[in-house]
């Protein structure tokens, strides 16, 4: 499974202005309730050619607009691509769906942008990491999040120190040279080639399995250039200061997974992992919390909890970091000409939800935003925000 991107999720943002039908589900994995999927994908399509109607369209329209829905209206679809929660997006020049793994609440919105504040748990902090599993005969590259981990190639990373030490055979017994990668360039921090005279004893062994994670860690350099994910060890304990001594991504955490990595499998790891990881992330939303309080408190104008003074700064590029609660919408409008933000009970033909509108902008304007349960937010509103001046 590969969760939707953050650069996903700016594609969507960013579609012109048109007639948007975003909907939402929860989806059953297994047992009777899996009959439910496509009724309740069938009546939340209803839904949404409903609201389509509601906005102006002709009801032929609106009809062929959803007609690419029909796509998943199909049991082999249900019976082998669902996961906790399914997210379809449809306009006139974009459909995609992505099963995912958060079981959101059934929601059909009709607006001229998609709703995607659902989708934002996925993107806290980014929420992801990257795991590697070191062997010396089976080295594997996860990629992870707090909701899943998958296993990626890494092009020219060898899996196994044979692999990695390419042993000419012709020569004198023990002597090995670092692999070449397929560009032909020695996968090694060293130019030319190594040579070690083989040897019963651990250093020249050690030596051996340094020379391989030092060609691991070349690979993984190039596919970890310019990330900022944290990485996270597992392995039996005497690898762990052999790749750390390899090592030149910045983002390596202390902490590892200690143990025979061959006999977990990624959901184990998962496990393992997201325990360490999840502090890294948390600490990062905690402080976004308490930077709030503080210049809350103080009144220094550079911290609001008032949606009407929210969203305008969001539109316009004024916000650093934005909390906002994931299972409640506001309905309403903001007219960026004036500045003025019209809020409503329940919702109105035209409405949007504007906690998704302050989330879009921050999002698309730079700014982090932290999609959470709203008993996190601060002071028990939907949303709070810290502005960059």
């Amino acid at each position: 499974m590969t969760l939707i991107s953050r650069e996903e999720i700016k594609t969507l943002l960013e579609q012109p202005r048109q007639n948007s039908v975003s909907i939402y589900m929860p989806t059953q994995i297994a047992g009777p309730e899996v009959r439910q999927n496509p009724i309740r994908f069938k009546n939340l399509i209803k839904e949404a050619e409903a609201r389509l109607i509601d906005a102006g369209l002709e009801q032929n329209d609106a009809v062929e607009l959803l007609a690419k829905s029909h796509q998943l209206d199909h049991s082999y679809f249900w019976e082998q691509n669902v996961d906790q929660g399914l997210a379809v997006f449809i306009s006139r020049d974009i459909f995609r769906y992505y099963t995912l793994p958060l079981s959101f609440d059934e929601l059909a919105v009709v607006t001229d942008r998609f709703h995607i504040k659902p989708l934002l748990p996925i993107l806290n902090g980014d929420g992801r990491f990257y795991l590697l599993a070191l062997s010396q005969k089976d080295v594997r590259f996860f990629e992870g999040t707090r909701y899943s981990i998958q296993e990626v190639e890494v092009e020219n990373m060898p899996k196994s120190l044979d692999e990695a030490l390419n042993y000419d055979e012709t020569a004198k017994e023990g002597q090995f040279r670092i692999a070449t990668s397929k560009g032909g360039a020695a996968n090694s921090s060293q130019p030319g080639e190594f040579h070690g005279q083989g040897s019963p004893d651990r250093d020249q062994h050690q030596k051996d399995i340094l020379q391989f994670f030092h060609a691991v860690n070349d690979a993984l350099e190039e596919k970890l250039r310019n990330q900022t994910a944290p990485l996270l060890l597992a392995g039996v304990e005497y690898l762990m200061p052999l790749y750390r001594e390899a090592n030149t991504y910045q983002h390596l955490i202390e902490e590892g997974i200690t143990g025979n990595q061959e006999i977990l499998s990624a959901q184990e790891l998962h496990e393992r992992a997201w325990p360490i990881v999840e502090p890294y992330y948390s600490k990062s939303q905690q402080e976004v919390v308490e930077r709030f309080n503080e210049l809350f408190g103080a009144n220094t104008g550079k911290a609001s909890n008032e949606l009407k003074e929210i969203i305008p700064a969001a539109y316009y590029q004024r916000i650093d970091s934005l909390l906002v609660a994931t299972s409640q919408q506001q309905w309403g409008l903001f007219d960026p000409t004036s500045e003025t933000v019209y809020l409503h009970q329940e919702e109105e033909t035209g409405d949007e939800d504007l906690l998704d509108l302050a989330a879009d902008h921050t999002l698309l304007n730079g700014g982090t935003v932290y999609a959470v349960e709203p008993e996190q937010v601060p002071f028990s509103t939907p949303i709070v925000a810290i502005f960059r001046y």
